[in-house]
């Protein structure tokens, strides 16, 4: 497998029109938002800007209001953001909050890198890291918003396209109907209706790796299965990440796997479990005990596409958050982070002036470079995942274990609720 590092796109730059002196004493009157998409990113962002007295309309493709996948990882900048928003005791209490990372060699069990979680990440950063299902994020986020609007969230519209004049965004729905606003977050994920009409130039590229998920229960793995960690199995053409959920109760596994062809990117696409078991014949014993251990008709596996930062993400009113904007391969755990960083950043920059293109341009001014340093780096762990030897996965991790401890400065540390808006 080769992995070349993903190039910048430059297409057409937005216009941004001339700002406008607000007059002394006139009262600023916040615009509506339209946000496409009631997942993880969308929720986020309609809870940052009720909360700041936004008139906010969140429309969802679906019927009902479920969030798929399993585990999902929430450091402390993203975690910031959910403290704000008065989630911290519900995070709590669904969570795991492992002590530490180890990263171990897929046959002998070599550890050969160790990240310290628990009391060192919440004693630096002042918040924990959070291992929790999906669902229950998107169980609080959807109460949250509700709290704050009841009427908020309108299921079974999928969004098609939008037109834009110099004083609203119209979008239209695959129904027929349509909605108006001064503004529109396109949160759709990586399959967004909207980013295509904003970008222009898209590189899409498989990288000859496929992910295995499975959720196993705790009572199925011996006692004491590596207990209070999050664990990484590296090795030849694939790796295994596991960690627990839901206070130990279940144990989340994702295995990527290199593998030739592989289209289809859906999380909801069952695979044979004989097949899971092939791909990780002669691993360690306590991988035979994840595999064996998992639900038999609950194995799924998608492709993991990898897509080039670009450069721009927005039109004069319609901005790309998330996924949509974004989108990034799980190696460092971060999809979801940056979705949440980009909700609380965005809502702070629609505060900076009554002008929406100024706004939407501070906002990706903003997050341009972290999110595609995020997408890159996440990116290359994929191959240092998968070298052949314990010798060379030892020298691989030995050359990235600065790059790891530089984590706590760049990537944990930043708050998107404080960070300087340039």
């Amino acid at each position: 497998m080769t992995n070349s590092p993903p190039t910048f796109q430059f297409g057409r730059r937005r216009r941004v029109p001339v700002k406008r002196a607000r007059p002394k004493g006139e009262t600023v009157v916040k615009p509506e938002v339209i946000v496409i998409g009631a997942g993880i990113a969308g929720l986020t962002a309609a809870a940052c800007l009720l909360k700041n007295g936004y008139r906010v309309r969140v429309y969802e493709q679906s019927d009902h209001l479920s969030e798929l996948g399993a585990g999902i990882q929430i450091s402390a900048n993203a975690g910031r953001v959910l403290h704000h928003l008065g989630l911290e005791e519900q995070l709590r209490q669904a969570s795991s909050a492992p002590l530490t990372w180890l990263t171990r060699v897929f046959d002998s069990g070599e550890v050969i890198n160790e990240i310290s979680l628990g009391n060192h990440h919440e004693d630096t950063h002042g918040v924990p890291y959070y291992q929790l299902h999906r669902r229950d994020l998107h169980r609080m986020l959807v109460a949250l918003v509700r709290s704050f609007d009841p009427g908020a969230i309108t299921l079974s519209a999928r969004a098609v396209g939008f037109t834009e004049s110099d004083h609203a965004v119209t979008v239209e729905f695959a129904n027929g109907k349509n909605a108006s606003a001064s503004i529109v977050i396109g949160a759709d994920g990586i399959k967004s209706a909207l980013r295509g009409r904003i970008v222009t130039k898209e590189s899409i590229t498989y990288t000859g790796n496929t992910a295995w998920r499975c959720v196993i229960a705790a009572e199925a793995l011996p006692q004491h299965f590596m207990s209070h960690m999050t664990t990484t199995w590296v090795g030849p053409g694939r790796h295994m990440i596991m960690y627990w959920l839901d206070g130990g109760k279940m144990l989340n596994m994702v295995a990527p796997v290199e593998r030739h062809e592989w289209a289809e990117e859906s999380w909801t696409l069952h695979c044979p479990w004989e097949e899971l078991k092939a791909d990780f014949e002669g691993w360690h014993a306590d991988v035979q005990s994840v595999i064996d251990a998992c639900d038999r008709d609950a194995c799924y596996r998608w492709a993991l596409n990898s897509r080039a930062p670009v450069d721009n993400w927005r039109t004069d009113r319609v901005i790309l958050i998330g996924d949509a904007a974004h989108p990034t391969l799980p190696f460092m755990a971060q999809g979801a982070a940056m979705a949440i960083e980009d909700a609380a950043v965005l809502a702070r920059a629609l505060e900076s002036d009554e002008e929406p293109a100024h706004c939407l341009e501070l906002f990706q001014q903003n997050r341009l470079s972290r999110t595609a340093k995020i997408v890159v780096s996440s990116q290359e762990m994929s191959h240092i995942n998968h070298l052949a030897t314990a010798e060379e996965l030892r020298r691989a991790y030995d050359r990235r274990r600065e790059i790891t401890r530089d984590r706590d400065s760049w990537l944990y540390s930043y708050d998107p609720l404080r960070v300087a808006l340039k």
